[in-house]
C-alpha cells in the first residue's frame, strides 16, 4: 500500500518532483558531512595536539571509502531494482528485492567490518601515512569500522525509501542523528578527552541510531516498501539484479577510492601542514559533492521508476532537467565556497594561515570546477538506471582512475617544485571532463538503441 511520503515520477511535471525529491537529500547528505565535519572540527580546535589529530583524522577518509563504497554500490544495485520494479507496478518484486537488500546490508557490514577493523593498520602504513599520524590514525579507523553494520543498513534502508520517492524522513533522522553526534563529540573530547577515539565513537553511536529509525520506519510504515524481519532472506533473482547492477557501481567507487588513496599519499608527502589543509578543504568540498550526488540519485530513481514503465522519453526529460540543475547548483557551490574559502577554513583551524593557503589551493581546483563532476554523476546514474553499470564502470575507471594514476606517475614528478601541489588538484577537472563526454558518446547508442526495442 502507497503512502505520503511515495512520489509517482511516472506521470505529470518533471522538474517540480526532482526538486521535492533533491532537496531533502541534499540536506540528509550534508548531516552525513556533518558528521566528519564535527570530527574534525572538534579535534582540530580542542584535541591535545590539534594538528596531528587532525591529519590522523582527514587522512583516513580514503581507507573507510575504499572499503564502504564497495558495500554502498550494492545500495545503488538495490535502488534500482525496487525503483523499477515500483514504476512497473510489480509488488512482489518490490518486497523481494526490499528484503533480500537489508540481508545482504546486514551480513556484509558485518564481514567487511571486521576486515576493515583486521587491516587498518597495515593499510594506513601502505598509504604512507606519516609516523606521527599512524597509531591516532589507525585507532579512529578500527573504532568505525565496528560501526560500518549500522552504516550499511542506514544506507540499504534509506537507498530502498529513495527508490519510491521517500527522502524527507532519512533526513528526519540524520537531522537527530546529527545532534546526537555533535553532542557526543564534545562531551568525548572536551571533558573526557578521548580525542581521536572520542570522536570515531560518536560518528559511530549516531550511526547506530539513524540504522536503528530507518530499520523501524521500514518496518512499521514502509507502505510499499514495507519489512518483515521474518521475511529476510536472499531471493535468487533480485540479488542477481543487485549485484549485477551494483558491483560494478561498488568497484567503480572503490576504484575512485583507490586513485584517491595514492593523491592522498602524495599529499603526504608534503608534510603535516599540506595534510591538515588538504583535509579541511575536502571536508568543505564534500558539500559540493554531497549536492551533485543528490542530482546522481534523482536521475537514477527517477530514470529507474519510468523505465520500470517503458516511458522512454520521459528518461530522457530527467536526463536534461537533472543535468541542468546540477551544472546551477555547482556553479553556485563551488563559486560560494571558493570565495568564503578562508574564512570557513579557519573553522577547522584558526589563525593557522599556512593550513588556510594549502586548503585554498585545493578550492580554487577541485571545487571550482566541480559542476563538471555533476553533469558526470547525473550522466552515471542513467546508465546505471539502464542496467549500463558495467559500462559506466568501465568509463569512470578508465577516464578518471586510470588518468589520475597517470598523471601522479608521468606529469606530477616534472613540473616545478612551487606548482606540483595545484598541477595534482588539477587531474581532477580534467579526468572528470573526459568522463562526461564518453559518457554522452555511449548514452547517445543506448538510447537509440533502447528506442528500437521498445517501439520497434
Amino acid at each position: 500500500m502507497a503512502n505520503r511520503y511515495e512520489i509517482d515520477m511516472c506521470s505529470g511535471p518533471i522538474a517540480g518532483k526532482i526538486l521535492r525529491f533533491t532537496l531533502p537529500l541534499i540536506l540528509s547528505g550534508i548531516l552525513q558531512l556533518l558528521f566528519n565535519a564535527a570530527d574534525i572540527v572538534v579535534v582540530g580546535r580542542f584535541a591535545q595536539d590539534g594538528n596531528t589529530a587532525l591529519a590522523a583524522v582527514g587522512s583516513t577518509g580514503s581507507l573507510t571509502g575504499l572499503i564502504i563504497n564497495l558495500l554502498v554500490g550494492l545500495s545503488v544495485g538495490a535502488s534500482v531494482v525496487v525503483s523499477r520494479s515500483f514504476g512497473a507496478k510489480n509488488d512482489t518484486a518490490v518486497d523481494r528485492a526490499v528484503h533480500t537488500s537489508i540481508t545482504v546490508a546486514g551480513v556484509g557490514g558485518v564481514l567487511f567490518g571486521i576486515f576493515g577493523f583486521c587491516f587498518a593498520g597495515i593499510f594506513l602504513g601502505w598509504m604512507d601515512t606519516p609516523a606521527s599520524v599512524l597509531p591516532s590514525a589507525a585507532l579512529y579507523v578500527r573504532i568505525y569500522f565496528c560501526g560500518l553494520p549500522a552504516n550499511m543498513l542506514y544506507n540499504f534502508g534509506a537507498s530502498i525509501l529513495r527508490a519510491v520517492g521517500d527522502t524527507r524522513r532519512p533526513l528526519a533522522y540524520l537531522t537527530i542523528a546529527g545532534v546526537i553526534n555533535v553532542v557526543l563529540n564534545l562531551i568525548f573530547v572536551i571533558f573526557l578527552h578521548m580525542d581521536v577515539a572520542g570522536v570515531a565513537l560518536a560518528t559511530v553511536l549516531s550511526q547506530c541510531f539513524s540504522a536503528f529509525m530507518v530499520l523501524r520506519c521500514l518496518i512499521r510504515d514502509g507502505g510499499t516498501v514495507r519489512l518483515n524481519p521474518r521475511h529476510l532472506r536472499i531471493h535468487r533473482r533480485e540479488f542477481g539484479q543487485i549485484v549485477r547492477i551494483g558491483i560494478p557501481a561498488g568497484i567503480q567507487s572503490s576504484f575512485f577510492s583507490i586513485s584517491n588513496v595514492l593523491i592522498q599519499s602524495t599529499i603526504n608527502g608534503f608534510g603535516e601542514i599540506v595534510m591538515a589543509g588538504n583535509a579541511a578543504a575536502s571536508n568543505l568540498e564534500g558539500f559540493a559533492y554531497t549536492t551533485m550526488n543528490a542530482f546522481y540519485h534523482s536521475s537514477l530513481t527517477f530514470a529507474g521508476q519510468n523505465l520500470g514503465a517503458g516511458k522512454l522519453d520521459r528518461v530522457r526529460r530527467v536526463a536534461f532537467v537533472a543535468a541542468g540543475m546540477s551544472v546551477a547548483a555547482g556553479l553556485a557551490m563551488g563559486l560560494g565556497l571558493f570565495s568564503f574559502g578562508e574564512i570557513l577554513l579557519g573553522i577547522y583551524r584558526p589563525g593557522e594561515t599556512e593550513v588556510i593557503a594549502a586548503g585554498m589551493v585545493r578550492l580554487m581546483f577541485v571545487c571550482l570546477p566541480y559542476f563538471i563532476c555533476g553533469i558526470n554523476e547525473v550522466l552515471v546514474g542513467l546508465m546505471r538506471a539502464m542496467e549500463h553499470s558495467t559500462q559506466s564502470m568501465i568509463i569512470s575507471l578508465v577516464c578518471i582512475c586510470v588518468l589520475r594514476v597517470v598523471w601522479i606517475y608521468a606529469v606530477f614528478p616534472f613540473v616545478p617544485e612551487e606548482h606540483r601541489l595545484s598541477s595534482l588538484y588539477l587531474s581532477y577537472p580534467i579526468s572528470w571532463s573526459l568522463a562526461v563526454l564518453t559518457h554522452i558518446v555511449f548514452l547517445i547508442f543506448a538510447f537509440r538503441k533502447l528506442h528500437r526495442r521498445l517501439y520497434a
